[in-house]
């Protein structure tokens, strides 16, 4: 909706009475132009909701043209009568609060001219990823004490399992229970990765002292059963090892 506004009034040619009588008019005339504004905005918004209420639509909002902003002349008038933003808002940089690791600075393929100004770099930030083996020697320290007992230094509580690092496991245990990636592409990523394993290995970190996911695998068919509106259960042949077997699939909503 355009907003009426009030002439300007050349106050050059009037006497220090007469300004200050026309600036108490148009302080008065200023405070009813607020108060018409505010009647016609809440017409509009009744007109929309009684259109709504009628299954209608409600009036089309239109936003100012940007064609003066952009050729650089701002109106000045459009821009008072926008509501302003509340706070927060405004776009932010969705890299902002990410960990640079690494810089490089690339200049220029073209020769710079004598006399030209360094004006300062523009930022492109690059997101990957970089998986690389990361192999540690731990060093025991061996002692043997003038009464013939030995001393020696012991692993960190999270290295006792073996010599693959939490890490690692860790790894191996999220695509395997979560993602259902089978063991063989589990050996085949990790060998193409560089990481000395062998599918030995693999089975024994994902059995061996892993009792609490074994559990919850096991709790899954006495709890569907316990909560399910109605179950079902189908039967069909399988082989496994060269020879002939059955597979149960039981299954709930």
């Amino acid at each position: 909706m355009k907003r009426r506004l009030l002439p300007q009034v050349d106050g050059d040619e009037l006497t220090p009475k007469s300004k200050r009588q026309v600036g108490k008019l148009q302080a008065f005339t200023e405070g009813l132009l607020e108060e018409v504004h505010a009647f016609e905005d809440l017409v509009a918004r009744l007109n929309d909701e009684m259109a709504i209420l009628k299954g209608e639509k409600k009036r089309p909002v239109f936003k100012p043209s940007r064609m003066n902003e952009e050729a650089g002349q701002v109106d000045n008038t459009a821009a008072a009568c926008q509501p302003a933003k509340r706070p927060g808002s405004q776009k932010k940089s969705k890299t902002a609060a990410l960990r640079i690791d690494r810089e490089r600075v690339i200049e220029p393929t073209e020769p710079i001219p004598p006399g030209s100004r360094f004006k300062g770099y523009r930022d492109f930030i690059v997101q990957d990823i970089l998986l690389t083996p990361l192999n540690t020697r731990y060093r025991l320290a061996h002692w043997q004490t003038p009464d013939g007992r030995h001393l020696t230094g012991r692993l960190p509580q999270s290295l006792r399992g073996g010599h693959f690092g939490p890490e690692r496991v860790s790894y191996i245990l999220y695509p395997h229970h979560h993602c259902l990636v089978t063991q063989p592409l589990l050996h085949e990523q990790w060998r193409e990765w560089g990481i000395d394993i062998s599918s030995g290995q693999i089975d024994a970190l994902l059995q061996n002292g892993k009792a609490s996911f074994h559990e919850e695998k096991n709790a899954l068919l006495s709890t569907g059963l316990a909560l399910s509106s109605y179950v079902t259960v189908d039967d069909t042949g399988a082989r496994h090892r060269g020879n002939n077997g059955s597979v149960t699939h039981i299954g709930n909503p």
